[in-house]
């Protein structure tokens, strides 16, 4: 079918611009040394990925209502000029540089994939379709770590980097597949815009702020945590606290990343059958556990916390689909933008406010998410519960108007 081959090619493209994300963090204590970077630097060079999408979000969502193929088409090169930026550059500024770069690029990678399977998909195993592309995400960032690990801890960490990175040139080999699947249909369209198209009623009924509100709220405690963990606590904790070197903190990436690829189909394909509001709550009080485990314990502990971290971030995807289902099919490219703000905020944040705390109060972070996770964890499964009552009541009645018009046509 044509919409699958839509979803396997975004997926391909999605997963081959990953790379660079999983080359870097493995490498962050031997950049920090080589440029003798503070830890409010290091934090800072960690946390740029993320305030650079967070700043492009929206405009990059303005963009996408009706330019989808420009965003997909600039998304690597951004990428590619801010990985060059990294190797290259080697101080602090440059460092900021290059990855305010790629964080753009990959706004407008991530927004595009994002706004096409919301478009196409939204009445078919939206969450699979979703946790698909996170899967493919996942392979790309498993395969930076692993060259990254693999390769020898004699060579410079700017080629580890370059090498860890270069499966994107083979993005623009699958993004002209891509763009031969997405029609045209953005000349003489506005270059931004909030709205493709006025609201049809049926939208209205669907926007439930409640929902929007929740969906929005896990998406920021889900990308904190994860950045926090990721970018700095399992790398500097790893480093300086259990002596590991760059396979050592690559193994235990690799762990929790392997965990999220296996769990990924999964849990969309649950989320799929039994709700998203539920599955993404036991997800959230999952991820409350692996943020104590990889922040607060032993070595044995944060081994363990990976594997629980990994499964856990299967359900990375499953707010967009609980905001899709509040959000009218005119605002969606707008919509997610938003969302992304928050997200791409707790990208930047978690690693940011992990430098600025620093040795003196390591523990302080991890401890305050792994309660945020709880709360609205807690918070989504008590509305699931509240609401399968509400749906039992809907269907018993619809079945019986259904009955009621089934009596009076044998009446009849």
């Amino acid at each position: 079918m044509p919409r699958d081959r839509l979803l396997l090619v975004l997926c391909l493209t999605s997963g081959l611009q990953t790379f660079s994300i999983g080359a870097f963090p493995a490498l962050l204590p031997e950049i920090g040394r080589s440029a003798g970077l503070p830890y409010w630097q290091l934090g800072a060079v960690a946390g740029a990925f993320g305030f650079a999408r967070m700043l492009t979000d929206v405009p990059a969502g303005l963009l996408m209502t009706h330019h989808v193929r420009r965003a997909l088409i600039a998304g690597p090169v951004f990428v590619l000029v801010g990985i060059a930026c990294v190797a290259l550059g080697g101080s602090f500024g440059w460092l900021l540089v290059g990855r305010v770069l790629m964080g753009s690029g990959h706004t407008l990678g991530t927004l595009g994939l994002l706004t096409t399977i919301l478009r196409v998909r939204a009445e078919h195993r939206l969450a699979s379709a979703l946790n698909a592309s996170e899967f493919s995400a996942m392979l790309g960032m498993l395969g930076g770590v692993g060259l990254v690990g693999a390769l020898p801890g004699t060579l410079s960490w700017q080629a580890a980097f370059v090498i860890g990175c270069s499966p994107i040139v083979a993005a623009f080999v699958s993004l002209h597949a891509l763009l031969a699947l997405l029609p045209d249909d953005g000349e003489g369209r506005p270059w931004f815009a909030r709205s493709a198209d006025a609201a049809v009623p049926s939208d209205a009924t669907r926007a439930r702020r409640g929902t929007s509100a929740l969906a929005f709220a896990a998406g920021c405690a889900v990308a904190l945590a994860y950045a926090t963990l990721e970018q700095f606590v399992i790398p500097v904790r790893g480093s300086r606290e259990f002596g590991l070197e760059r396979s050592g903190i690559a193994r235990l990436l690799m762990l929790a990343q392997l965990s999220d690829t296996i769990a990924l189909l999964p849990v969309g394909a649950l989320a799929d059958r039994v709700g998203t509001a539920r599955v993404l709550g036991v997800v959230l009080l999952s991820f409350a556990a692996a943020v104590a485990m990889v922040g607060l314990g032993p070595l044995p502990m944060v081994i363990g916390g990976c594997v629980v971290f990994g499964m856990s971030m299967a359900g990375w995807m499953l707010p967009v689909g609980l905001l899709r289902a509040a959000t009218p099919a005119s605002q969606v490219a707008w919509r997610t933008a938003l969302f992304r703000v928050f997200v791409d905020g707790g990208m930047f944040l978690g690693p940011f406010a992990s430098g600025l705390l620093g040795p003196m109060h390591p523990r302080v972070l991890p401890a305050a998410l792994s309660v945020a996770l709880c709360v609205v964890g807690v918070m989504l499964l008590a509305r699931s519960a509240a609401g399968r009552p509400r749906r039992a009541e809907h269907l018993a009645a619809a079945s019986a108007r259904r009955g009621g018009d089934d009596d009076g046509r044998f009446a009849g």
